[in-house]
């Protein structure tokens, strides 16, 4: 089998070296190239991406929401409680924005490798598509972020809570 040739859907023939006292070579067929992948393997993306889009943005208006309600609820009673909340959302507002950046980027890189496959350019295409993946994975490892820090929210407006308690059964 001539060294140039291509079989078996894009494998390409590598023959190993001789050994001492062998017959003939041996003949593998190694994957030269990085798998290919057709249209719809990326376009099976834009359904997970535009979800995800919908969902950090349902975030961020109840996060906006919840700025709103506190910027009139701010009392001498509950100003510590409430520094506490507005350093927290500052955050998560930054993070969600971060997710939100990192998600329109995997939808554009998406789009983009999708763009190289229809033009017969499998090798950048499948490129792109891997750089969207992992952009996309970042915006999850955002979210998770936003996710702890939101437990961590709902745990100081609890201790708010389990405080104004005590202080009404301290009262009575």
């Amino acid at each position: 089998m001539p060294t140039g040739s291509t079989t078996l859907s894009g494998l390409k023939p590598y023959v190993l070296p001789p050994k001492r006292n062998a017959m003939a070579p041996a003949t593998l067929l190694v994957d030269t190239d990085i798998p290919q992948i057709n249209l719809t393997t990326p376009s099976l993306l834009f359904p997970a991406i535009s979800l995800l889009l919908l969902a950090y943005t349902n975030r961020f208006l109840v996060i906006a929401q919840l700025i709103r309600n506190l910027s009139g609820s701010l009392t001498a009673e509950n100003r510590h409680t409430v520094h506490r909340q507005i350093e927290t959302l500052r955050k998560r507002v930054r993070l969600i924005r971060t997710m939100q950046i990192y998600g329109v980027t995997s939808f554009l890189l998406c789009t983009g490798s999708m763009v190289l496959i229809f033009f017969n350019e499998p090798r950048a295409g499948s490129w792109l598509f891997g750089i969207s993946i992992f952009t996309l994975s970042l915006s999850l490892v955002y979210s998770l972020w936003e996710i702890s820090i939101s437990t961590r929210a709902l745990g100081v407006l609890l201790d708010d809570l389990g405080e104004r308690e005590r202080r009404l059964e301290e009262k009575e």
